[in-house]
């Protein structure tokens, strides 16, 4: 389990995260909604710590994060990482280098299924394979928490749905914990168990997938888009 314990995170003046308390269950998948700016990206960078709080605490399975905690963890961020000279197998050489969970032949599975190549130098690939570059090596781990930081952001309809195939494709339910931020809803809301909406650094709405639509017998779209009161089609 995560958990946020009246946490807030500043920036200067800014505040991206206000005084937040959440927990995020164990084995399932979580969906951190809501627009550019709402804190989805700020909460991932503090269960991967990179980033600290400025008050309050960030917790997993009851305790700070450690480097122990942090071995388990894969983070997929949204801006490209890799070395433009590198190429696929360059980039999986120095990853595996890191993590003792990494599994050769799920590796070896994704790339084919992702329909990608080793030799594929970083630099000559397309935004699409790029995007699917940085998940086959989040994937390619047997982490127990997998953070995905808006890894539809800007990529066509069909990349989109080969990243959320490949999500689900191998997910140990009850045991693997998915975290991943987005404010594409249509594409996700099959997929996620648990959503946690997000407007101006503050928990606006939390909770199962499944229940809130049966209470408010609406889409998790137009839920959304009462949560916000804007109308906006996300």
């Amino acid at each position: 389990m995560i958990a946020f314990k009246d946490v807030t995170k500043k920036f200067g003046k800014t505040v991206a995260l206000d005084d937040v308390n959440l927990e995020i269950k164990k084995g399932m998948i979580t969906g951190l909604l809501g627009p550019n700016g709402s804190g989805k990206s700020t909460m991932i960078k503090l269960i991967s710590d990179l980033n600290k709080p400025t008050k309050g605490e960030v917790l997993i399975n009851g305790g700070e994060i450690s480097q122990e905690i942090k071995k388990h963890i894969s983070y997929l961020p949204e801006i490209d990482h890799f070395y433009p000279w590198m190429k696929i197998r360059d980039a999986k050489n120095f990853v595996k280098t890191f993590y003792e969970d990494w599994d050769e032949d799920r590796y070896q599975e994704l790339l084919d299924f992702l329909e990608l190549e080793e030799s594929m130098m970083i630099k000559k690939i397309s935004k699409g394979q790029r995007a699917k570059t940085k998940l086959l090596l989040s994937f390619s781990r047997r982490a127990e928490i997998i953070l995905l930081d808006e890894p539809l952001s800007g990529i066509d309809i069909f990349t989109r749905e080969k990243i959320i195939e490949t999500m689900i494709k191998d997910y140990r339910g009850g045991e693997q914990t998915i975290v991943i931020t987005t404010h594409e809803i249509k594409e996700i809301e099959h997929v996620i168990d648990e959503t946690v909406f997000l407007n101006k650094g503050a928990v606006a709405l939390a909770g199962n997938v499944e229940e809130l639509r049966e209470q408010q017998q609406r889409s998790l779209v137009e839920i959304m888009k009462e949560v916000y009161g804007n109308g906006k089609d996300f």
